[in-house]
C-alpha cells in the first residue's frame, strides 16, 4: 500500500470516528492516441494480471503492446538468447515459472569450492550473492550518521532527513495501528447489524438507519471500498502489511546502531573484493520476494500454462544479490555491475536506488565499462514523486552534467488507467534525467515459493523496459546497446496529455515536461524500429 496515501486515510477515519514519436511507425496515428475513449469499467482480472502486455488502442489501457507484437511480428520468429542480468535482492531460481530461464555459468562446475573459471568467485553457478547472509541493512544516511563523522559534507544534511523520517514512520505507525484497529471495530459492527460473516459493498450501501455509531461504521467501510477495495479484508492486509515495513523501517533501517553487514569485508574500500559473499543467489527469507518479482516481470516462462508471461522469451536471467532490506552499497553495485559485464549479460536491470551515495564515482565509472562493453543498464527512476533533475538519485550516469554512458535509460513507472492519472503517484520523473515511461503500478508477477503477487514502483517499470529491450537484442542482434536505447526513447507513444505530478492534482503538467523523450514504451513500435534500422 501507498503509505502516503494511507496516511491520509487514516486521518480521515479518525475524522469519522471523533466528529462525526516517429508517426509511420506507430500503431495508430500519433495525433489519434490522446482522443481515444477512456476506459470506465473497472479491470477484469485477466487485464489485472496482463495490463503491461495490452495494448492502448485495442484495449484502453496504456501497456505496451507485447501481446501484439508477439501476435504480429515475432511469431514465425527464431531469436538469439540473451543474458539478462538483475541486480537486486535474491531471486527464487527455482521457482515454477523461472526455473527454465535460469542462466548457469558454464566455465563453473557446481559445489566443488572451487573458481574453475578464474574469474575471482567460487562456484558461481547462476551468479553471485555479494550479500552474503545480510539481509536487513540501514538507509545510507542512516549510515553516514553512524559513521560519527561530523566532517562529512553530507552530515548535517543526513541528520536533518533522519530527523524527518523518524518522526514521519512514527506518525506513520501510529495511524496505522489506529485505522486498522477501527476499521476491524467498523467491519465487526458491520457484520453483527446484517447478521453475516461476509458481506458485499451493496449490503453496506442498504443500511439506512439513524443509529450514529452505525453511521460511522458505515461511512467508514464506504471509504474503504472508494479505494477498490474489494473487500475489508483485502485493505486490512493490506494496513498489516504497510505497518510491517513501517516497523521494519523503524527497527532497522532508521537503527543507527543496526550491524547489518556480514560479509567481513570493508565496504569502502573497493579493492577488497576477493571473493566476498557466496553463490548462492537465493532469497534469504521468503518476503524477501523483490528480485523473483522484477525477474518474473522481465521473463517469465512464457504459455506454459503458469502464473505469469514475462515480456521476453530467449532470455537467461542471471541473479545477482547486492540489494538488501535497505540500502545498497556502492562497492556491492559497482562489482555487480562489473560482474554482470564480464559475465555475459547485454542487457542490466537494476531496480534500486538512494539518495546519497558516498562512492557514486564506483558505480559511474562500472555504468561507464558496460557502456563501453555494449550492455544496456536500464535503472528505476525511483518511488519518491520527486523532480530528479533536481533531488538526486543514485546510481546515475551523470558526472558533473557529462553523461558518462549512452547505454543508461532511466525509467518512471505508469498505471493501468490511461488519461491525466496515467503517471504513477509515487513515479519520479524528470524532463532530463528520467528517458522513458513504461507499465509500473500494481503489477503482477512472481514471489517465492511458486507464488504470485502484485507489486507497484518504478522497479517494476524498469523490468518490463529491460524485457522489451531483451526482444530488441534478441531478434535484432546486430543492433548495439546505443541502438536499443534509442530505439526504445524514439518509438515509444508520445503522451500529449496533461498528466497530475506525483499525485498532486494541483500540480499538472504536459506528460513531455516529465521526461526527455515524452514517450511510454512500446515493444510493437520499437520491434517495427528495430528491423528498419
Amino acid at each position: 500500500m501507498d503509505i502516503k496515501k494511507s496516511f491520509i486515510l487514516s486521518a480521515f477515519i479518525v475524522s469519522i470516528f471523533y466528529g462525526c514519436g516517429t508517426a509511420d511507425i506507430l500503431s495508430t496515428p500519433v495525433e489519434n492516441i490522446d482522443t481515444i475513449p477512456l476506459k470506465v469499467s473497472e479491470l477484469t482480472e485477466y487485464e489485472k494480471q496482463n495490463w503491461g502486455h495490452l495494448d492502448l488502442i485495442k484495449d484502453t489501457i496504456p501497456g505496451m503492446s507485447v501481446d501484439k507484437a508477439y501476435a504480429e511480428i515475432i511469431k514465425n520468429k527464431k531469436g538469439k538468447s540473451v543474458i539478462v542480468a538483475v541486480i537486486d535482492s535474491g531471486i527464487d531460481i527455482d521457482h515454477e515459472d523461472l526455473n527454465g530461464i535460469v542462466w548457469t555459468n558454464p566455465k563453473e562446475i557446481p559445489n566443488n569450492g572451487k573458481d574453475d573459471d578464474k574469474n575471482g568467485y567460487v562456484d558461481d553457478v547462476h551468479g553471485w550473492n555479494f550479500l552474503g547472509d545480510g539481509y536487513d541493512e540501514q538507509l545510507e544516511f542512516v549510515r553516514i550518521l553512524a559513521s560519527g563523522d561530523t566532517s562529512n559534507p553530507d552530515y548535517s544534511r543526513a541528520q536533518t532527513e533522519y530527523d524527518t523520517e523518524y518522526q514521519k514512520y512514527t506518525s506513520y505507525k501510529n495511524n496505522y495501528e489506529q485505522t486498522s484497529q477501527q476499521v476491524k471495530v467498523a467491519d465487526e459492527g458491520i457484520k453483527k447489524h446484517l447478521n453475516k460473516t461476509k458481506y458485499t459493498k451493496a449490503d453496506v450501501n442498504a443500511i439506512k438507519t439513524e443509529d450514529q455509531t452505525l453511521q460511522q461504521y458505515v461511512s467508514i467501510v464506504k471509504y474503504v471500498y472508494s479505494l477498490d477495495m474489494e473487500s475489508v479484508d483485502d485493505f486490512i492486509k493490506e494496513l498489516n502489511d504497510g505497518l510491517a515495513q513501517i516497523n521494519e523501517r523503524l527497527n532497522n533501517n532508521l537503527n543507527k546502531n543496526l550491524k547489518g553487514r556480514k560479509t567481513g569485508d570493508n565496504p569502502d574500500d573497493l579493492n577488497d573484493n576477493l571473493g566476498y559473499g557466496n553463490g548462492n543467489v537465493k532469497p534469504v527469507k521468503k518476503t524477501e520476494s523483490h528480485g523473483t518479482h522484477v525477474a518474473g516481470i522481465i521473463a517469465a516462462e512464457r504459455n506454459n500454462g503458469k502464473g505469469v508471461n514475462g515480456v521476453a522469451n530467449n532470455v537467461k536471467i542471471m541473479s545477482i544479490r547486492a540489494v538488501p532490506n535497505g540500502d545498497e552499497y556502492d562497492k556491492d553495485i559497482a562489482l555487480a555491475i562489473r560482474y554482470a559485464v564480464d559475465n555475459g549479460a547485454k542487457i542490466i536491470n537494476g531496480s534500486f536506488g538512494k539518495s546519497y551515495s558516498p562512492h557514486s564515482d564506483w558505480v559511474r565509472d562500472a555504468i561507464a565499462y558496460a557502456g563501453k562493453n555494449d550492455v544496456l543498464f536500464v535503472h528505476a527512476a525511483g518511488n519518491d514523486s520527486k523532480d530528479v533533475d533536481v533531488h538526486s538519485n543514485f546510481p546515475d550516469d551523470n558526472n558533473g552534467g557529462a553523461e558518462v554512458s549512452n547505454t543508461y535509460i532511466r525509467v518512471g513507472a505508469l498505471t493501468p488507467k490511461y488519461g491525466s492519472g496515467v503517471i504513477a503517484s509515487f513515479s519520479n520523473y524528470g524532463k532530463k534525467n528520467v528517458d522513458v515511461f513504461a507499465p509500473g503500478a500494481k503489477v503482477y508477477s512472481t514471489t517465492p515459493e511458486n507464488e504470485y503477487d502484485t507489486k507497484g514502483g518504478t522497479s517494476m517499470a524498469a523490468p518490463a523496459v529491460a524485457g522489451v529491450a531483451a526482444l530488441i537484442r534478441s531478434y535484432y542482434p546486430k543492433l548495439s546497446a546505443a541502438q536499443v536505447k534509442q530505439i526504445l526513447m524514439d518509438s515509444g507513444l508520445a503522451i500529449k496529455t496533461k498528466v497530475v505530478v506525483g499525485g498532486d492534482t494541483n500540480n499538472v503538467k504536459p506528460f513531455a515536461d516529465l521526461t526527455s523523450s515524452g514517450k511510454a514504451v512500446n515493444a510493437y513500435n520499437a520491434l517495427i524500429m528495430a528491423s528498419k534500422m
